[in-house]
């Protein structure tokens, strides 16, 4: 049996019970039975599980949904079902309340997995891919960025532990006119450190890093590469910016806890004719038109608010030629699905190049775009747009300076990833249980403190598979319990709705009663049974806030 299935089997026993008695009563046949939902209500006054059955059947049994409710309850064989208690509520709701003995098989099967307890299966191991962060590799990562890093790592961490098959990809835009000012920019602050007359390009990059990268190459190559033809001097500038940019952002990314895959360049589409390509099999497929000069595709067929230009009329790309291109080479790869995660600048990019892969003869529906949508920063109460150290646009490396990895990962997720973002500065860095991650690390370093205590007494923790768990019996132990159960489910259904910051709620939640059982009950006692047992049951919490944690790209420390 594994993990999840102590908390699946018991609503499949309790779905059974409902429906024999259902058809004991003779308001229904089975065959007949219409579907019904049986989930844990919002509130725990309610009990543990809620059934609409009797509204359900209402038409069936041409009775009103209490009377069914009575039916159901007068035939129910609620000792095999494991139900302690059943209540009918409102209209005709049955509440649910379980023998909490049911759940004991969480813990034991907690400890022996570890870091795979909540694994789930729902991916089937099916082949997924992510693109997220994607930034120009013509400066800092911005807090933008950094949310897509947060969310889109947590996302494939989250894909794995549900069973998927992640690739992570990041699109490096190299090709475009962006990198071309880089080259410039630093060609012209390589002029001024060798004290010649350079005017900067209209839109370049004033940055520090390029007046570094400028003084960088004029202690190494001194003043050589004015010599070279203007061509090969621009390809020299371009791949020492872009080299030195990427270094950077993957410093970042890599201090960030993130990693990547594929990192796969916008150049090579066009070395390997792959833009020619993809504009050619539009053409094949009677979808592209010329006019006024321009090369057209015809999107609005396919739900796009109007055509979209891919070839200008003074023969060069849009943007949105080579987008095809890279979308069609992702289609060619074979994934099962591909998740784009974007800034919120570009909702309205989504129909066009939906409409493009349609137009390619691709199935749409394999592409999903998530936007991550902005984040303000505030301290002091006050909004924060400039670094103090700098005087610029705070970093993403700003911010790790100030606040730390932790505290943005965690607040970075803890929102669904369509919805704004409020990030309190100080809120991150205080140590008090205000602050959620602050709050749920201390939960995992609360667990590590209470064994070292028990190592100090000299009480065994080696086999707290073997512990007595009918010994858990106080109201707060049903409650880790349940939320225990919960874990494998939860990670499903996360998965599948693409939501990391489901995550968060759960170990705040899970965190938040292991710091009211600690308050409520005293886990080292005079009886060693009880006691092996409630170290049992903290080792098994202790687990799935440090799976949680992880999932998320947050430490689990073991001392605060």
């Amino acid at each position: 049996m594994s993990e999840r299935n102590v908390v699946e089997m018991t609503h499949a026993r309790v779905r059974e019970a409902i429906v024999e008695a259902a058809v004991a009563a003779g308001l229904t046949s089975r065959e007949a039975m219409p579907d019904f939902t049986l989930e844990a209500p919002r509130e725990k006054a309610h009990g543990d599980l809620a059934a609409n059955a009797a509204m359900q059947l209402t038409k069936l049994a041409r009775r009103n949904p209490r009377q069914i409710a009575e039916a159901i309850v007068a035939h129910l064989d609620a000792a095999r079902a494991g139900v302690t208690a059943v209540e009918i509520a409102g209209p005709g709701f049955l509440n649910f309340r379980l023998d909490q003995s049911y759940l004991y098989p969480v813990v034991p099967q907690a400890l022996q997995q570890g870091a795979d307890y909540g694994r789930a299966t729902v991916g089937g191991g099916s082949r997924v891919q992510v693109e997220f962060v994607s930034a120009n590799p013509t400066g800092s990562l911005h807090l933008g960025h950094a949310r897509g890093a947060a969310v889109g790592d947590a996302l494939c961490n989250l894909l794995d532990f549900a069973g998927y098959e992640v690739t992570r990809e990041y699109y490096i835009n190299d090709a475009g006119n962006q990198v071309a000012n880089l080259a410039r920019s630093i060609e012209a602050r390589y002029k001024q450190a060798l004290g010649l007359e350079a005017e900067m390009p209209e839109d370049g990059y004033h940055g520090e890093d390029i007046v570094g990268f400028a003084q960088l190459l004029k202690e190494q190559e001194g003043d050589r590469l004015l010599a070279l033809p203007e061509e090969e001097r621009f390809t020299f500038f371009r791949q020492f910016g872009l080299e030195r940019e990427l270094d950077k952002i993957k410093r970042d990314l890599g201090r960030f806890r993130v990693g990547f895959d594929v990192w796969y360049s916008e150049s090579s589409l066009y070395e390997r004719g792959l833009v020619v390509q993809a504009l050619d099999a539009l053409r094949e497929r009677g979808q592209v038109f010329e006019e006024e000069g321009a090369t057209w595709l015809s999107t609005m067929p396919y739900g796009d608010d109007k055509n979209r230009v891919l070839v200008k009329n003074d023969g060069s790309y849009t943007y949105l030629s080579p987008d095809i291109a890279y979308h069609r080479d992702k289609y060619g790869r074979g994934y099962d699905r591909m998740i784009n995660i974007w800034g919120a600048d570009h909702h309205g990019y989504i129909p066009r190049v939906k409409a493009a892969m349609a137009a390619l003869g691709n199935d749409p529906e394999k592409l999903t775009v998530l936007i991550a949508q902005m984040v303000s920063l505030f301290q002091d109460g006050e909004k924060v747009k400039m670094s103090k150290r700098t005087g610029k646009a705070v970093t993403m490396e700003d911010l790790m300076d100030e606040v730390g990895v932790d505290a943005i990962r965690y607040f970075f997720t803890m929102r669904s990833m369509d919805s704004h973002l409020d990030f309190d500065m100080d809120l991150a860095i205080s140590t008090s249980n205000e602050n959620p991650v602050y709050y749920v690390q201390y939960a995992h370093a609360r667990i590590c403190s209470i064994f070292r205590q028990a190592a100090d007494q000299g009480i065994a923790v080696d086999r707290l598979e073997t512990a007595d768990l009918q010994l858990l019996r106080a109201e707060s132990e049903y409650g880790l319990l349940q939320k225990l159960g919960e874990l494998p489910q939860l990670v499903a259904e996360a998965a599948e709705h693409l939501a990391p910051h489901r995550m968060i709620r759960y170990m705040y939640e899970l965190a938040s009663q292991l710091h009211s059982y600690y308050r409520a009950e005293r886990v080292m006692t005079d009886d060693a049974a009880q006691t092996q047992a409630r170290l049992a049951l903290l080792a098994a919490v202790r687990i799935a806030l440090a799976n949680t944690l992880r999932l998320v790209g947050v430490s689990a420390p073991e001392r605060m």
